[in-house]
């Protein structure tokens, strides 16, 4: 016997060991798939340590045989005490002592973690917190998966957590896998070698017998084998790889943070048109901005206007239908843009607002200073318009720097033979009905695209009148509104600056079917073009017309006058054949303001219906989680519950009807053994029912040990009813074992092990330790066994 001990040391030693490296190897297979949610490796230490604390716990109960109670406290301890180095270092003292606000944080964070993740813009920031969910998944995922490993014998149950924590990563993350090709091999290729290698080495499944052969046959016959099972998961792999690149995915992966962060929504934000007049009088000697790196001739845009409703252009998604095809910043954000590369440095001064100043096919947005990761974190770009919105708002002493690129010049020579584009734009309202008329009649003669264009900007730009309107100007009204552009068309002169001509021609182009849209931003006039620095002031505002043509893209055209072209008293007659004079009073004020009367109560529904929808999938999705993170707590529990339940099946349902009044004893002593028996292994049915009388207080367990002995050796087999009347008063035992319990010894008996894992290898294991310790310290071991039962000090004496 003393020659068997190191085989049954060493054996389970050996599986301890794969055990441990495969769970840690699927473990961190499913949770690197937060790579691309941080945005990088920020999140690993936490993942690190989360799992490493989960093998220890698992080992060191394991070893001890500690229930399933023992095991959720560990858990939970270690997700205190080491939470706050691991997960939130920011709150803690020199990195790892925890303080008040990190205990709080790490009790809150267990509910709120998630919510705060997914309704964060990704790539999420470590120093924010959101280190609770790698760190609390790898805890608890390493614990049970580890803790089902090295306690069933059978290890597709460690599986299931491992597996779920996979599915789990991926609803948490973004749309862009990590690695999917590589995740998907190492865990598939992982999960298949651990089953290969626990069944290999499974004593009962052995198909060698060492002492029927030479051992180092027996060796070289586990290596082959070994190295077919190695070659068939190369071979495996290899499939899979060339499979995944021919049959890749064409559509994205929907993931929890799709429904549950709320849409950005460009209608939270007043048109900057609006307040065109007021950026002329308050801040043309303010600097605004200053950018380095502007070409010639280029200028910056701010934001592009492609909705009109009589009242204001509004900034939209450049869309007929949707209201935010806006998105969180990233790069290559215009991956098929053709012209020259690039960076522009801007620095902000005086500027104070959401829209954020770039020019060109923006590609990528970094910001740098103080501020970095929450403008990074709220800023949203438009590639349809190269609109970029930062929700946190511009201020003095933001810098970013914009790589992008600047469309090619073209004159009209190269734009003769191009049609117009053919884009989707939203719809206009209230348009002022003459301008359909007077818009055709300006193209009639044009003969081409570019030469309507071309028609309808020299009609503004040559037969207009430039003023502000500012003191010592001649009068000319703020505004935009389809009665302000009636007035400037309509009237004797047009009278106006950018923000009236670049809205009538688009209001005019429109008419005709030409794609147009009104952009309003900053460029140096004549004499400032070439400098390595522009200075942007209120001074170099202005607003202007692009034009969409097929292949090329929105180019831009002016239809305000020149600024110098202000009316006097040689131009100020009327344009056309005086009529008398009618003195008319001045229109209503009240009257633009109800052109869209339903407008504000229509954007008031679609909101509350985002915001009602909105609560709800956050509601879902925090539930689903929270469930989700239970059903992992719990699956010890459900797999320990469902193996009884299998044994007990199958000893119920035996072919022999002596084969299940023997079962029907097994089960006895298993529940038996459940509730603290100590059962010695090989022991007749007399034996146990002695032992069980004894220790739990059952004598009847004596008169159904002799009935179990006399119906399963007996010269007949027992009839059913025998059976069912057998397996009753089992049940009648068991059931009274419950009610005379407490409720934590009940529990206890249900989630253990000992009735599982009894005669195993690991319970002898076990066995041999306490042996090799008792015998260090002097004692027999029959004595620190005797120890261990409910009746100790009697067996102990008389052992003495």
């Amino acid at each position: 016997m003393t020659a068997l001990a190191p085989e049954q040391t060493t054996v389970p030693l050996r599986r301890w060991v794969l055990d441990l490296v495969a769970t840690t190897v699927l473990v961190g297979v499913g949770l690197i798939g937060f790579w691309p949610t941080f945005a990088g490796p920020s999140f690993l230490p936490a993942v690190v340590g989360g799992v490493l604390l989960g093998l220890v716990i698992a080992a060191v109960t394991t070893w001890r045989r500690w229930g399933i109670l023992i095991i959720a406290g560990l858990t939970v301890a270690a997700y205190f005490v080491f939470g706050g180095a691991l997960a939130l270092p920011q709150t803690t003292i020199l990195g790892f002592v925890p303080t008040l606000e990190t205990l709080e944080k790490l009790a809150v964070g267990t509910v709120t973690a998630w919510k705060q993740m997914l309704t964060t813009v990704a790539p999420v920031a470590a120093a924010d917190g959101h280190l609770l969910v790698p760190f609390l998944l790898a805890l608890v995922a390493t614990t049970v998966t580890a803790s089902l490993a090295l306690r069933l014998p059978v290890v597709a149950w460690a599986l299931i957590p491992a597996g779920l924590l996979l599915v789990m990563v991926i609803a948490l993350g973004t749309p862009e896998p990590a690695f999917p090709l590589v995740q998907g091999l190492l865990f598939a290729v992982g999960a298949i070698a651990w089953l290969a290698l626990r069944q290999l080495w499974a004593p009962q499944n052995s198909a060698i017998s060492v002492g029927q052969i030479d051992p180092s046959r027996a060796a070289q016959m586990r290596l082959r084998r070994l190295i077919a099972g190695a070659a068939v998961l190369a071979i495996a792999g290899g499939v899979g790889v060339a499979s995944s690149a021919i049959a890749a995915p064409t559509q994205t992966r929907h993931v929890f943070r799709d429904v549950i962060i709320p849409p950005f929504n460009i209608r939270d934000y007043p048109s900057p048109l609006q307040a065109f007049r007021k950026n002329v009088r308050d801040q043309t000697e303010k600097t605004l901005f200053t950018v380095q790196g502007l070409p010639e001739g280029a200028r910056i845009r701010i934001a592009v206007m492609d909705q009109y409703d009589g009242m204001v252009y509004n900034v939209t998604d450049g869309g007929p239908d949707s209201s935010s095809a806006f998105t969180p910043l990233r790069s290559n954000m215009s991956p098929d843009a053709e012209g020259i590369p690039v960076a522009l440095r801007v620095e902000i001064n005086e500027y104070n607002g959401v829209w954020l100043p770039d020019a060109g096919a923006v590609n990528n947005i970094s910001f740098t200073g103080d501020r970095a990761e929450e403008l990074r974190r709220g800023t949203y770009y438009n590639p349809a318009t190269g609109t970029a919105v930062a929700t946190p708002k511009l201020t003095d002493g933001d810098t970013y720097t914009v790589d992008t690129v600047m469309p090619n010049e073209l004159d009209d020579d190269q734009l003769a033979d191009v049609d117009f584009g053919k884009v989707a734009q939203p719809k206009q309202s209230n348009v002022p009905e003459e301008l359909t008329s007077l818009a055709a009649e300006t193209v009639a003669d044009a003969e081409s695209p570019i030469e309507q264009v071309r028609a309808l900007e020299t009609m503004l730009a040559v037969g207009g009148f430039f003023s502000h309107g500012l003191e010592g100007e001649v009068l000319s009204r703020a505004g935009h509104t389809s009665e302000r552009v009636t007035t400037l068309l309509g009237g004797d002169q047009m009278i106006g600056d950018d923000e009236q001509y670049a809205v009538a021609m688009t209001l005019l182009a429109r008419e005709v079917g030409i794609p147009a849209r009104v952009v309003m931003g900053y460029y140096p006039d004549e004499e400032d073009k070439g400098e390595a620095t522009f200075t942007a002031t209120g001074d170099d505002v202005h607003a202007w017309v692009e034009v969409n043509f097929d292949g090329l893209g929105w180019l831009p055209f002016n239809p305000t006058p020149p600024e110098d072209q202000v009316p006097n008293d040689q131009n100020t007659k009327p344009r056309v054949d005086p009529k008398p004079q009618v003195l008319q009073p001045p229109p209503p004020p009240q009257e633009p303001v109800d052109l869209p009367p339903t407008l504000p109560d229509d954007r008031k529904s679609e909101d509350e219906t985002l915001n009602l929808f909105g609560i709800l999938g956050l509601i879902l999705a925090i539930g689903g989680i929270s469930l989700a993170v239970l059903a992992i707590l719990a699956s010890p529990f459900i797999v320990i519950g469902a193996w009884k339940a299998a044994r007990r099946r199958a000893r119920r349902t035996a072919a022999r009807t002596a084969d299940r009044i023997s079962g029907g004893w097994d089960e006895l002593t298993d529940r038996a053994v459940d509730y603290g028996a100590r059962l010695t292994p090989g022991g007749t049915r007399v034996e146990e029912a002695a032992v069980v009388a004894t220790s739990l207080a059952v004598p009847q367990a004596t008169a159904l040990a002799e009935r179990a002995d006399a119906e399963v050796f007996g010269p007949t087999e027992p009839s059913d009813g025998e059976v069912d009347a057998f397996w009753g008063e089992v049940d009648a035992i068991v059931g009274g074992l419950g009610k005379e319990a407490g409720f934590w010894k009940r529990w206890k008996a249900r989630v253990s092990l000992r009735s599982l894992l009894s005669g195993t290898a690991v319970s002898h294991g076990f066995q041999n330790l306490k042996d090799a310790a008792a015998a260090r310290v002097g004692r027999e071991p029959g004595t620190i066994k005797s120890k261990n039962t409910t009746t100790a000090p009697t067996v102990e004496s008389e052992t003495s």
